[in-house]
This record gives structure tokens, C-alpha cells and sequence, in this order.
């Protein structure tokens, strides 16, 4: 069981679904959590309830607004004046057929890179710059399998292609910064049980149907992510930087 005391973490999206998960595992664990939510800060409380109000801090911030992730992370720094670890989770999954409307797939393009890719990478970048003033740190970076597999649903292009923006920045951030005590990682789940993902399934034929096609038969429990990334916040998993952590119940093994 990983051991958090001491450490200060930010982690974005916590309101729902994976981020909510690691949200709690992370207060369970001693961290002291700055957790992002972007419109549901009751979903962001209901998460951390069990953590004591001197290690949570609730900080909202709008993702697809051009400067909010310069802001958040410049909030979250004033809150204790260091931050360890930056989970990098919050994310928006939507669809634009190929073919479709023109502006429909435009629109979906630009709000999903917006968010999925230039948020995050903004918030990395402004990670990176105080981890190279401490000397040291950690980020954690929420992909997908889709990544590597592709998306199963075609109108789902803009979603695997961010996610795979973000996966390469957290590579090159491990490479280039290694040897300034900066690790990151990536951590890429299959199907897990959110709603993001239930309504996904809806075009697929349901859960059942999806269920059926995965090696264990089920999907992947938000806690199974969020123990994993509780590990990795821990930073003593030093030569594993650079890498990205499966979780998808063997139903994509490479």
C-alpha cells in the first residue's frame, strides 16, 4: 500500500469516475490533495469526505479556457508553496463522424485538443519548471489503450489522437529530464466503469456486449487505476520512468 504522507499532489478531473477514485486513494494515503474539478466540485468533496480539511484543497478551473491550467497549477502552488507529484487526468471524450457536418467535427477537434492536450500540456510544462527549481518531481499522465490499440469506435478519433498527444509528452518529459530528478509516467486503461465509458458502450451494443469481448469478461474497477497511480505518485519506482502502465485486464497485451 502506497504511503503518501508529506507529499502534496494536484490532480485534475476529481470529481467523477477514474479521477474521483484516485482522488480518495490518494487522501486514504496521508497526500495532501489539491484536487481540480471543472463545473461538479460536489463530486470533488464527495471523493476526498474522508480526508481531513488540512490536506484537501478544492481549486476549479476550465480546461478548454486558453491560460486556466497556468492558473490552476498557480493556485495549487500557493496553497503549501511546492507541489511533488502532477496526476494529469481530466479529459472529455466526444464524438464527430467522419462523415458529418464539417462544423460538427471541427468543433469536436478544437474542444478536444483544447482540453485533452493543450491543458495538460501547459500544466506539465509549468510542472517541469518548478520541479527543475526543487529538484525534482513527478507526473503521472492519464492515457488510454486506445493509444495503442486505436479506438473502437471511429467517431472517437479526436479523443484517441489527444490521448496520444499527452502519452508522448510524458515520454519526452522522462527522457529529457531524467537526470534533473523529474519522472513521469503514463498509465493507459482499457475499459474501465465510468460513465464516460458507459455511454461509449451505448454504440457498441451495451455493456454486456463489450464485457464479452474483454479477456476477464469485465470491465476494469476505477480502483484498480487509481492504485496504480497511487504507486507512482510515490516516486520509488525511479527507473520506471518513461513507461507506460497497462490496465486493462490482459485484453491488450503488448
Amino acid at each position: 500500500m502506497a504511503d503518501l504522507a508529506g507529499k502534496t499532489i494536484l490532480l485534475t478531473g476529481a470529481s467523477k469516475g477514474i479521477g474521483a477514485a484516485i482522488a480518495t486513494t490518494l487522501g486514504d494515503r496521508g497526500a495532501h490533495v489539491i484536487a481540480h474539478y471543472g463545473s461538479d466540485r460536489a463530486g470533488a468533496e464527495a471523493a476526498l469526505e474522508a480526508c481531513p480539511e488540512a490536506r484537501k484543497r478544492f481549486l476549479q478551473a476550465d480546461m478548454g479556457v486558453p491560460g486556466a491550467a497556468d492558473e490552476l497549477f498557480a493556485q495549487a502552488l500557493a496553497w503549501r508553496g511546492s507541489i511533488d507529484v502532477v496526476v494529469a487526468n481530466a479529459a472529455i471524450m466526444k464524438s464527430a463522424a467522419i462523415d458529418g457536418p464539417d462544423d460538427i467535427w471541427d468543433e469536436v477537434w478544437d474542444e478536444t485538443l483544447r482540453v485533452n492536450v493543450l491543458s495538460p500540456a501547459r500544466l506539465m510544462r509549468a510542472a517541469v519548471r518548478h520541479f527543475l527549481e526543487r529538484g525534482g518531481g513527478s507526473i503521472v499522465a492519464l492515457s488510454s489503450w486506445v493509444v495503442h490499440r486505436g479506438s473502437s469506435l471511429p467517431d472517437g478519433m479526436a479523443y484517441a489522437a489527444s490521448k496520444a498527444g499527452v502519452s508522448a509528452m510524458a515520454k519526452t518529459i522522462a527522457r529529457a529530464y531524467a537526470k534533473d530528478g523529474i519522472l513521469a509516467y503514463g498509465v493507459a486503461p482499457g475499459v474501465v466503469r465510468t460513465r464516460m465509458s458507459e455511454e461509449a458502450a451505448e454504440s457498441l451494443g451495451g455493456e454486456a456486449a463489450v464485457a464479452a469481448g474483454l479477456a476477464m469478461g469485465e470491465w476494469v474497477p476505477p480502483q484498480d487505476i487509481a492504485e496504480v497511480v497511487a504507486f507512482l505518485c510515490e516516486g520509488r519506482a525511479k527507473h520506471l520512468s518513461g513507461a507506460t502502465v497497462d490496465v486493462n485486464g490482459a485484453s491488450y497485451v503488448r
